[in-house]
């Protein structure tokens, strides 16, 4: 869902402080990074010109092929619209995509491969066509009218001033629904409405074999008086949630959408779901990219890694609802390129949007946010039949199948990127060790563990730089020599000498860096 609004709407939040988790790690977050995939754009496998659960069995190996450890899937439950964020039947799949039993073969074909399966609850409305709604709506004496919001005038503006209260077409009255007309906001200061989304997602974990939800819209949950955005209610909410998954199943991973800066994220944590997306570092990835400048860039993530542990907290580039990356980039591979490798070197949980990774364009409205993914230069190799969008301009030139040919291209990034984070300790798990340059257009950072470092070096800027000296605090490193290799290909770097304090002193990897050019270097004794 699109969410454009600073939640700084309440100024007291009854949220827990903010603590890390004493609780390992799941086994399967280690070095992983997620995919993120709108089914009815991914494969057609019938020809209809819609993308289904069977076609996405199919391209589970591409999926698994890219080193991805998990998947997300937009809406798939029973809805009207194209883009399922108003759900019509939270218990049944969206019949254009199959069945309940195909997301069961789905699933089951994902954890052969390794893969967890999230998919994303849309917890804060339904759909107007629901058939709770609709009673509400019709029978001011039905049971369901108290799981919706009615009022016989509007009461005040939505959280970014704008119309949330709906004319009933029924009645002269009012209903609630703070994105859209036909998504009517349920009430979750109704018991019942609470019952009904923990029976919900049981469901989903326990008879469709689901991993996890990513949380959609989280922060308008519940609304109280004149806060209708991160409400104490909220939280207390998505607590009461959160202890109910894991008694469903204990290692369920939840994601949630906050989308606003660090600061306004914080209060979801420590003992609501598991992880939120840092909105914050997707802007400072793509601004430092943008404008060349390295500049604040690592200051959201060291604050997140000195406050939770990383698979707690997941970037991005972009996502369904934002402008595509190369997009955002003014159609510049080579920026594209660094951003992948700023993304896939520094901490978190990484999640990456379908098409990112073979430079898929895109720009609002949403639907061409959400186009076809590229396959192949016939017609994007998305459908033996007329696409339900149109695919992008550049599908014939841009596509998985050219890509997967050419040794330089975006995808081969990619995928040496993915598979390089989960085998090596340093970017698996390694600590953030911020490094000062010479040049205002050059970042630099360690990712180190006890036994493992990888120095990153990345130049911001549309000119080459050379001679650049990067330094560092004491006790960056351990001291002795270092004999760097260059995990990418290309210049390995000069030999690193550390000293008895720890610190990097004018150390120049190498002679000259290339524009937009980055280095990943394993720092070897």
């Amino acid at each position: 869902m699109r969410r454009g609004a600073s939640l700084g709407l309440c100024a007291a939040l009854a949220a827990a402080p903010v603590a890390a988790a004493q609780t390992a790690a799941p086994a399967w977050t280690h070095g992983a990074v997620c995919y993120e995939v709108f089914v009815r754009s991914f494969y057609d496998s019938d020809g209809d010109g819609i993308g289904d659960l069977s076609g996405l069995i199919r391209k589970l190996d591409y999926i698994n092929g890219l080193g991805a450890s998990c998947i997300w899937l937009m809406p798939v439950a029973q809805s009207p619209s194209y883009h399922g964020y108003d759900v019509s039947d939270y218990y049944r799949v969206e019949p254009a995509y199959g069945t309940n039993d195909d997301f069961k073969r789905l699933v089951a074909q994902a954890h052969r491969r390794g893969i967890k399966v999230l998919v994303d609850m849309v917890l804060n409305h339904s759909s107007s066509e629901h058939p709770y709604f609709q009673a509400a709506l019709r029978d001011t004496t039905s049971a369901y009218r108290t799981w919706y919001r009615f009022s016989r005038t509007p009461l005040g503006k939505g959280p970014w001033g704008g119309e949330a209260w709906h004319r009933s077409p029924v009645r002269d009255e009012y209903y609630y629904g703070v994105f859209w007309s036909g998504m009517p906001d349920l009430n979750y200061q109704t018991p019942a409405v609470r019952k009904e989304a923990n029976k919900i997602a049981t469901f989903w974990l326990r008879e469709m074999g689901v991993d996890g939800f990513r949380l959609d819209a989280v922060p308008y949950v519940v609304e109280e008086g004149a806060c209708l955005a991160g409400c104490p209610g909220t939280h207390a909410f998505l607590r009461e949630y959160a202890a109910h998954l894991r008694s469903v199943k204990p290692d369920a991973y939840t994601v949630g959408e906050v989308w606003a800066n660090i600061d306004a994220m914080l209060p979801y944590y420590p003992d609501q779901l598991t992880a939120y997306f840092a909105f914050e570092l997707s802007d400072s990835l793509l601004s430092a990219v943008r404008t060349g400048s390295a500049a604040g860039l690592l200051t959201g993530f060291l604050r997140l890694e000195d406050t939770l542990p990383a698979y707690r907290w997941s970037p991005f580039l972009t996502n369904h609802d934002q402008t595509r990356t190369l997009t955002a980039l003014g159609g510049d591979v080579a920026r594209a390129r660094i951003a992948a490798t700023l993304l896939l070197t520094l901490p978190g949980l990484p999640f990456i949007y379908y098409g990112e990774e073979i430079g898929m364009t895109g720009d609002k409205p949403d639907e061409r946010l959400r186009t076809p993914m590229q396959w192949s230069p016939r017609s994007g190799g998305f459908t033996t039949g007329k696409p339900w969008e149109a695919p992008q301009a550049d599908s014939l030139t841009t596509n998985v199948a050219v890509e997967d040919r050419d040794p330089n291209s975006l995808l081969h990034l990619y995928r040496q990127l993915i598979h390089l984070r989960k085998q090596n300790e340093a970017l698996a798990t390694g600590e953030l060790v911020p490094l000062s340059t010479t040049s205002p257009q050059v970042a630099a950072y360690l990712r180190r563990t006890n036994r493992r470092a990888v120095l990153v070096v990345a130049n911001l800027g549309g000119s080459a730089v050379s001679g650049v000296a990067i330094a560092s605090a004491e006790r960056a490193l351990p001291p002795r020599a270092y004999t760097p290799r260059n995990l990418l290909g290309g210049p390995d770097g000069a030999k690193l000498h550390v000293g008895a304090d720890g610190r990097l002193r004018e150390y120049v990897p190498v002679a000259a860096i290339g524009p937009r050019e980055s280095l990943v270097l394993e720092l070897r004794e």
